[in-house]
């Protein structure tokens, strides 16, 4: 019978997250890396461990005035064979390998914040599954719908995804929807027995031209909403007048919108054609005002920016904890075929995390 490797928590920042990353632990194949830092955090008895799943939520019960999550997950994107990019390896001042950026040194971090016996404030660690692929097997939504209160208690929460070491507040919130635009087929030489949909999409098209997005200031941060066209569809043959076009819009909105306030928007500006959304998830404020928030910004001592894009801090969001994105690694060379991450940045990571926690 195959034994579980076991991890050293008391190893440096690198050579720890070397070792997670040594660990393949691609989407849905994550028993192993979930068995390995459960076996870790068993003998720390100022923690106390829930598993769900492959989905792990530690937490300390020390009667702090705040608690605060700091979470990652634990699947990466697929192994490239050709280069092969595991086993990692060192070159010069950066560590390679899949999971060095996305996001295995963040886990490092948090599970070197798990050795602190005395936080000054309650930690929630949260390793969960799933991240890198379809919704439904996201670890934190699993939280969400079986434990949430493992969660909820929280003031504050930190995603440690790759962000180059600077503190990304919150996200904005993303929907795609289908515009559509309707016609009447006809053959093609005689365009005057039908009415052509994809000519009527330039109006669409126009329409989203003209559109001015706004930038949101939300908690300090700036926030530059986009709407776009992503993708347009239409026609069944070479010879027939096309009967209907579909335009995909991706908006993606300040974290001040609610789902229905952005759905709101769309209908506004596409007043007149059937929209259907296939897609609305809400953004996150980044609750900069929370004490918590602040101690932490100040801690670090590094630029906060917004999140321009999506993250799992929406779903912290969802259970009511600000949260922010702060991690070492570029996210530019996340699921990248030379993904590698500088172990200044690791080093740095850890050091800001317990300057916070002490």
């Amino acid at each position: 019978m195959a034994t579980t490797p076991a991890l050293d928590l008391s190893a440096d920042i690198v050579s720890l997250t070397a070792a997670l990353c040594d660990i393949e632990s691609v989407s849905r194949d994550e028993a192993l890396i979930c068995d390995v830092i459960e076996a870790a955090l068993e003998p720390l008895t100022h923690l106390d461990v829930t598993r769900i799943g492959n989905t792990l939520v530690a937490r300390t019960s020390l009667g702090r005035a705040e608690r605060v999550v700091l979470a990652g997950h634990l699947d990466t994107v697929p192994l490239t064979r050709d280069p092969a990019n595991l086993p990692t390896w060192r070159a010069g001042d950066d560590l390679w390998g899949r999971g060095t950026v996305d996001m295995k040194g963040g886990v490092a971090v948090q599970l070197k914040a798990a050795l602190v016996t005395e936080p000054s404030r309650d930690l929630t660690l949260v390793f969960y599954e799933g991240e890198e692929i379809d919704s439904q097997y996201n670890g934190l939504l699993h939280i969400h719908q079986q434990r949430p209160d493992l969660i909820e208690d929280a003031d504050f929460a930190v995603l440690l995804e790759p962000t180059g070491a600077i503190v990304e507040g919150g996200c904005k919130g993303t929907l795609r929807a289908e515009v559509v635009t309707k016609g009447i087929a006809a053959h093609s030489a005689r365009p005057w027995n039908g009415h052509n949909a994809i000519h009527d999409a330039a109006e669409v098209l126009t329409r989203l031209a003209a559109y001015e997005p706004e930038t949101v200031v939300v908690d300090g941060l700036e926030y530059r909403e986009a709407m776009n066209a992503v993708a347009i569809t239409g026609g069944i043959a070479g010879n027939v007048i096309p009967d209907r076009c579909v335009v995909t819009v991706n908006y993606r909105y300040a974290p001040d919108k609610s789902p229905q306030d952005a759905l709101a928007v769309v209908h506004q500006l596409f007043h007149g054609y059937v929209v259907t959304v296939e897609d609305n998830a809400g953004g996150a404020r980044p609750g900069l005002d929370r004490p918590a928030a602040k101690a932490f910004v100040e801690a670090l001592g590094v630029d906060v920016v917004a999140k321009q894009g999506w993250t799992d801090v929406a779903r912290f969001a969802a259970m009511g904890v600000p949260a922010v994105n702060f991690g070492p690694g570029d996210p530019n060379l996340a699921h990248h075929d030379e993904e590698r991450c500088p172990v200044g940045q690791l080093v740095d990571a850890e050091a800001a995390l317990l300057r916070w926690l002490a």
